[in-house]
């Protein structure tokens, strides 16, 4: 299959003030989510990608420009909704301090498969389609470009958690134990037999091996040789 690297979207001004803004408009990188968004493209710079495929919040799509500019080419550059961040409900717009006092809360950080957001989501079904979509996605670039494509999905905090942890094979009340930070640097490939997570949560490092693309096979006893970089 094709390579997938998973990146969230930079710092923005909720984030920085401890704000769960959900779904809210107007919700935008500040400066330190804009360079940490430009690391992450330069980082990327060296890899050609066949797509950068974004949740529509702007945030995320903000993050993606900063990644496209610094691609030497064109890569397909699409929306997807169901990359969207989870759907709070009445949690939305609140501030974490005060959603921590919530009878909600302990669930969320222990049971998440049990979650349904008050006037929102599960967290089961954003878990199901954010998956959904990232292997929709994987096959249909593996299908164009083949077996060596590296596609982007920009997307948000919880929602990347949620695919690594399918890809993982972890049970989504594990999926607490993931940290996925601003700007952040994860990348999967789904092989035929499993998934193979070939890091997660970087932001630093050197990327220019997965210009070479992933070879496919079993997993290697020991640990194997590692990925080179060219």
């Amino acid at each position: 299959m094709a390579t997938v690297i998973l990146v969230r979207h930079g710092r923005t001004t909720a984030n920085a003030t401890g704000l769960l803004a959900g779904r809210a408009v107007g919700i935008s990188l500040d400066q330190v989510g804009r360079d940490q968004a430009a690391l992450a493209g330069d980082r990327l710079a060296a890899v050609p990608l066949v797509a950068v495929v974004s949740s529509p919040l702007e945030r995320c799509q903000q993050t993606a420009q900063l990644i496209l500019d610094r691609q030497a080419g064109t890569p397909y550059a699409p929306v997807d909704p169901d990359l969207t961040e989870c759907d709070y409900g009445q949690w939305q717009g609140r501030m974490l301090s005060d959603l921590a006092t919530e009878d909600l809360w302990p669930v969320v950080q222990s049971q998440p498969s049990a979650v349904v957001f008050p006037g929102g989501e599960s967290m089961a079904a954003m878990q199901a389609r954010s998956v959904a979509a990232i292997r929709r996605h994987d096959a249909a670039f593996e299908a164009e470009y083949g077996p060596g494509a590296v596609w982007v999905a920009v997307s948000h905090g919880d929602i990347i958690k949620s695919i690594l942890a399918d890809a993982l094979g972890m049970h989504l009340d594990l999926f607490q134990r993931i940290t996925v930070n601003p700007a952040s640097v994860s990348i999967v490939r789904y092989g035929g037999n499993q998934p193979s997570v070939y890091a997660t949560n970087t932001d630093a490092g050197d990327l220019s091996w997965l210009s070479k693309g992933i070879q496919s096979g079993d997993a290697p006893v020991g640990g194997g040789l590692g990925q080179q970089a060219p």
